[in-house]
């Protein structure tokens, strides 16, 4: 199936996820991702970008050893995205608090020097992005509309607070990894579907909710 038919087709599929939902804020580093505002003033991220940088993602993550790609998240939505993804790809998986000197003190029991650090959120993950900054390690963060993404190598644009939305773009970027490696192609099914990528946690909901309330100042 060709790029030009298998886009669309993919664009059809992710857009109702709302994988390009931003917030009522917009930074200097994530205006040239908005192309429309909602009539509830919320800026909209431009789906065709968000889908050109997962390609590039994923091919830059092809040219490393995959077990020196850590993917990590304090944000409990991404912990089964994360997981499915890293299944699928052999990425490492590092949830959960990032601990300090992980990159950068080699005198810890958990210090490690991977290639790439893979965020979901520049602000959430920020000592994460530091520390990889810091040690010379490219990072690249998936973003959304009223992040800071000076330190990140690659931005992603796409909704990362979203539940479905985050799902959504470790699905399409462990996709594009598979297709990239000849593992897939790109009119095969994954093992997986979004809906596998999403997490469904009760629990999970209500941090998301208070952290996003806490973000939006409410």
């Amino acid at each position: 199936m060709s790029e030009q038919t298998e886009t669309p087709d993919i664009k059809k599929k992710v857009l109702s996820t709302g994988i390009r939902v931003g917030t009522n804020v917009k930074t200097k580093f994530m205006r040239q991702f908005i192309n429309q505002e909602s009539p509830e003033g919320l800026y909209m991220l431009d789906i065709d970008q968000t889908l050109a940088r997962i390609k590039t993602a994923a091919k830059f993550i092809n040219r490393l050893d995959i077990k020196k790609v850590i993917v990590c998240s304090g944000r409990e939505y991404a912990n089964m995205p994360i997981e499915k993804f890293c299944e699928l790809t052999d990425a490492r998986i590092m949830l959960g608090r990032f601990m300090p000197g992980t990159l950068t003190n080699p005198s810890l029991p958990f210090y490690t020097e991977p290639q790439l650090i893979l965020v979901s959120d520049p602000e959430i993950d920020n000592q994460a992005v530091v520390e990889a900054t810091n040690a010379g390690i490219p990072v690249i963060g998936i973003a959304n509309t009223d992040n800071l993404t000076s330190n990140i190598d690659l931005i992603i644009p796409a909704n990362n607070r979203g539940r479905r939305a985050l799902a959504t773009v470790y699905w399409l970027l462990a996709r594009e990894i598979l297709i990239n490696r000849g593992e897939l192609t790109e009119s095969q099914d994954m093992k997986y579907e979004i809906n596998d990528f999403e997490t469904k946690m009760e629990e999970a909901e209500e941090e998301e909710f208070q952290k996003q309330n806490y973000r939006s100042g409410s």
